[in-house]
């Protein structure tokens, strides 16, 4: 693995130190010292530096979409009809601007890019697809999926801790 001019190493402590804050971001210092069996002033210099270097990127709270009037999940497939760097550039910029798109990838394969929409109703889709997806630069073709039924979703970004010697 290529290691970045300023990026910093993380070790075993600095991992359970995260698996820890992405299980509760709201625990305290000192109930995570505890936990990863570090003093709190230790721990909350290892919080620092991880947040310095850009592992931690913030905190938030996880909201309840449908409580919210937000319940329907819809993917669509975005194919440009034309894939120039520019084209990419002004189609990021546009989607930048959109809230109901809250997740936008660049893939590979069949289309050019993969976006997760978040509305109300399929009412309200419609009217997100026919005004604003559809009027976005360079969209040649989209394909709409809407979700039935949320079988998994964990933003958490899995941390394997080394072995430990003696154990199996």
């Amino acid at each position: 693995m290529v290691k970045r001019m300023n990026e910093r190493t993380i070790d075993v402590t600095d991992r359970r130190i995260l698996m820890e804050l992405q299980r509760d971001g709201r625990i305290t210092n000192v109930a995570l010292a505890s936990r990863c069996h570090l003093s709190p002033a230790a721990c909350l210099v290892r919080v620092r530096g991880l947040e310095q270097a850009g592992y931690i990127l913030g905190y938030r709270a996880v909201l309840d979409p449908g409580r919210l009037g937000q319940a329907m999940v819809v993917f669509v497939e975005i194919k440009l009809d034309r894939t120039t760097s520019d084209a990419f550039k002004r189609f990021a910029s546009a989607v930048a601007g959109i809230p109901e798109i809250v997740e936008c990838h660049m893939v590979a394969g069949g289309f050019d890019y993969l976006i997760k929409v978040r509305v109300e109703n399929m009412a309200v889709y419609r009217e997100v697809l026919t005004k604003v997806l559809v009027e976005l630069p360079a969209v040649r073709e989209t394909h709409t999926f809407a979700v039935i039924e949320e079988v998994k979703n964990d933003p958490t970004i899995r941390l394997p801790l080394p072995r430990e010697r003696g154990r199996r």
